[in-house]
């Protein structure tokens, strides 16, 4: 077998094979005698089928099975023996195939580049001084009854008030004409919470509930749904429904059925110890994103855009799935599915370039995860999942999510290793820290 490999790119490879004519045959040869275990012709007994008549059967599949064996297996050992660290399925441009004649291919494919890192030990960084004060408490603690809040309906009028739960059909159009994501039923809205439109919800206040309504919305200019940015939007509504928030008190009664606490002052300590480990998780957080944003910016290189997509595909279905669990979108609210791609772009691949780094500092500090670690991390996050444990641990006994599972782990030991050896500087918070915290 001939082969060449010539350097496209720091991401992209162009291979280019010969195979001689007597491998070509060989494989040949093992396609038909499978098929001849396995074919069924009137005439013939299983087994004893001549090749002339599986050949004037069957010749063209044979061919294109041969033809895909001989591309993978020989691209396999390519690979291996180049040590090419593959991310994309191949671009093949293959030669005409015929038996007793050399075959010829050529394949382009992207790999990861070679990532050369330097300076990545000592890096300074800045660790924000925070602590827990009793407003955080008590803010918590408001969230925390809010949470128990139950909504009753509101019998002494039928007008919505700034406040009410509101349950809704609309729909909107412009010009006369609907459009995409202007429709909903059973809409359940907080009149004045902040959760869609400020100029939607206040159009809401003084609608009468049960009767049909027509009310008129103007878009901002920079919204960012250029069909209806600049835009003045009719929805007809019909307020189906109007309910109020009532809280429960704030008392021992309240910490015995929602905290678990004796009192109140014990609720409330059982919080402020919630806020600190919190507060501990958050700051380690930043600065993992400091260092990561250090060492991406310390060291350019190119990224294979097989990768970027992949995590864009991911961040996609996160942010679907996240939108699932959060019901209907509020009119006009949710981005196209392109826009958030664009949106989502630069993320992936400043993580993609994030995870390479990574990668090459734990093979390069000889970060590992051996399978009694990797066994116990399994046993761990099915002790979390409590019922779906059974379909976790079925998930987990596949190789490639156990390689996987390790890869992710190797990559927290690697930034645990650098953090553990940076030169971290206590600083004052900025104004809006505190608020981003709480």
């Amino acid at each position: 077998m001939k082969i060449d490999v010539d350097i496209v790119s720091p991401t992209q490879r162009k291979i280019r094979v010969e195979l001689p004519g007597d491998a070509v045959d060989r494989e040949f040869l093992r396609a038909y005698e499978n098929l001849g275990r396995r074919a069924k012709i009137k005439g013939f007994r299983p087994g004893k089928v001549p090749r002339s008549v599986l050949q004037g059967f069957y010749a063209d599949e044979v061919k294109g099975q041969v033809l895909s064996r001989l591309v993978e297996q020989s691209l396999g050992e390519v690979f291996k023996e180049r040590g090419l660290k593959v991310v994309s399925d191949p671009e093949v441009a293959a030669d005409a195939l015929e038996e007793g004649r050399a075959f010829a291919f050529s394949a382009v494919v992207e790999v990861k580049p070679e990532v050369e890192i330097k300076n990545y030990l000592g890096l300074e960084l800045n660790k924000i001084k925070l602590s827990v004060d009793e407003e955080q408490v008590e803010r918590t603690l408001s969230r925390l009854q809010d949470a128990h809040a139950q909504l009753v309906p509101v019998e002494e009028r039928d007008l919505v008030e700034r406040g009410d739960f509101a349950t809704l059909d609309f729909l909107g159009s412009i010009d006369g004409k609907p459009f995409t994501g202007g429709k909903s039923e059973n809409y359940l809205l907080e009149v004045g919470g902040g959760n869609t439109l400020p100029q939607f919800e206040e159009a809401l206040i003084g609608l009468k509930k049960d009767n049909e309504h027509t009310i008129s919305v103007p878009y901002p200019a920079d919204h960012f749904n250029k069909e209806l940015a600049g835009k003045v939007v009719l929805f007809s509504v019909t307020v189906r429904d109007i309910k109020k928030k009532v809280l429960p008190p704030l008392d021992d009664e309240f910490a015995k059925d929602r905290g678990d606490c004796a009192t109140l002052e014990e609720l409330r300590q059982k919080i402020r110890s919630q806020l600190e480990v919190e507060l501990g998780e958050f700051q380690t957080g930043e600065l993992k994103e400091q260092l990561m944003d250090r060492l991406v910016e310390a060291h350019p290189f190119e990224v294979p855009q097989t990768m970027i997509e992949r995590q864009v595909r991911y961040l996609l279905e996160r942010h679907q799935s996240r939108q699932r669990s959060q019901g209907a979108a509020a009119p006009g609210e949710r981005p196209s599915g392109e826009e958030l791609r664009k949106e989502l772009e630069p993320h992936a691949k400043r993580q993609v370039k994030a995870t390479l780094i990574l990668e090459k500092v734990a093979e390069i500090e000889k970060v590992e995860v051996s399978d009694g670690e990797l066994q116990k991390r399994i046993e761990e996050m099915a002790r979390a999942a409590g019922d779906k444990a059974p379909a976790l641990r079925k998930f987990y006994a596949q190789r490639d999510a156990r390689e996987n599972l390790r890869s992710q782990m190797i990559r927290d030991g690697a930034i645990d290793f650098l953090l553990q050896r940076a030169a971290v500087k206590e600083v004052e918070p900025p104004v809006d820290a505190r608020e981003k915290k709480s």
